[in-house]
């Protein structure tokens, strides 16, 4: 199991908590973007080439069933998905199979809303309580994982 994390978009509070989490369980954590991010250890940097979905695209090729993945961005969390992977987004939800149609649904008509100008003011605000959310959630699936991997293992 990796964590693969959408590091563009992924405030800086998300990506340190990740990177510390993965670190403390021994857990591989691969942080892709179009850049190098400060405050991501080296080894865990995956610059990836300029380009639309270029990151997205490269956090495909990596994922395996059972991954986790960090990523707010829907189109990308339905391909994960569809690869059994769980996705979580920066703040705390988590992406399945029973819900990624809806979302990616929702999505797609806030972006025709937005296109032809009637879109909606966005909460921008990344905070304590955002990040307790996601370090909550993002507990809840490691701690899932590693006692279905415990419980796989022979006696």
């Amino acid at each position: 199991m990796k964590i693969l994390v959408d590091a563009d978009s992924c405030p800086k509070e998300a990506r340190e908590l990740t990177q510390r989490r993965a670190a403390a369980l021994g857990i591989r954590a691969v942080f892709a973007a179009n850049r190098r991010l400060p405050g991501i250890d080296d080894e865990l940097m995956e610059v990836c080439p300029n380009g639309e979905n270029s990151a997205d695209n490269r956090i495909v090729e990596l994922a395996e069933a059972g991954d986790i993945a960090i990523s707010r961005d829907v189109p990308l969390a339905k391909r994960l998905v569809e690869r059994n992977v769980t996705v979580i987004d920066d703040r705390g939800r988590v992406f399945t199979g029973e819900n990624i149609n809806e979302l990616l649904s929702l999505r797609n008509f806030m972006v025709d809303l937005a296109e032809s100008g009637l879109g909606i003011e966005r909460k921008k605000s990344y905070g304590r309580k955002e990040l307790k959310t996601y370090a909550d959630s993002l507990d809840r699936v490691l701690n899932s994982r590693r006692h279905c991997a415990n419980s796989r293992t022979p006696r």
